[in-house]
């Protein structure tokens, strides 16, 4: 039951997601607020069921992840916290970046790849993963055209920096009382 809620909350998770690119017309059909709402319903749910899914499951090893990754997964998440801040809207260095948070993304379950080596992270970050990569795609082939934003400045992207250090620090310690000590 557990691998079932974990791979439902995968697929639901990619499928409310990818609605609007996959499915415009049934998109266009739920209008703006209807839509949004059973859109948000919809990951939501995702997030309960891929929690609940990974908690549940059996541990199924697959590697044994190498203590020395931990520490560049932490480096990881810290950028990937960074490219889904505002920074690449208001700051310099990510403004010619057409779809940072997706990518921060990407970078985000590979991190968890790196330091996870059993079945069920596998599935989890692996499944995510994969959304993260065929999301663009949709995007840039239903909207090919995109306009940079207007560069903003280093002294934006130093502060979201600073953010995403206490925001890497936080979350750490939520995984640390979750029982995942994130910090080798």
């Amino acid at each position: 039951m557990a691998w079932i809620l974990l791979v439902l909350g995968v697929a639901l998770w990619c499928g409310a997601h990818l609605l609007k690119r996959l499915a415009p017309d049934l998109r266009a059909s739920l209008g703006d607020e209807k839509g949004r709402g059973i859109v948000a319903g919809g990951l939501l749910l995702s997030i309960v069921l891929m929690v609940v899914g990974y908690r549940m499951t059996a541990f199924v090893n697959v590697w044994y992840p190498p203590a020395f990754l931990t520490h560049l997964n932490n480096l990881l998440v810290l950028i990937a916290i960074f490219m889904m801040s505002p920074a690449p809207k208001k700051g310099r260095l990510l403004n010619g970046m057409r779809h940072p948070m997706l990518a921060g993304f990407s970078l985000w379950a590979v991190a968890h790849l790196l330091v996870n080596g059993d079945l069920a992270s596998i599935v989890l970050f692996g499944g995510l993963l994969a959304w993260s990569l065929v999301a663009p795609v949709l995007i840039n082939r239903a909207e090919p055209e995109w306009t940079p934003p207007a560069p903003g400045t280093l002294a934006k992207d130093g502060m979201f920096l600073a953010g995403s250090v206490v925001l890497l620090v936080v979350i750490g310690l939520i995984h640390s009382w979750l029982g995942y000590y994130p910090f080798g």
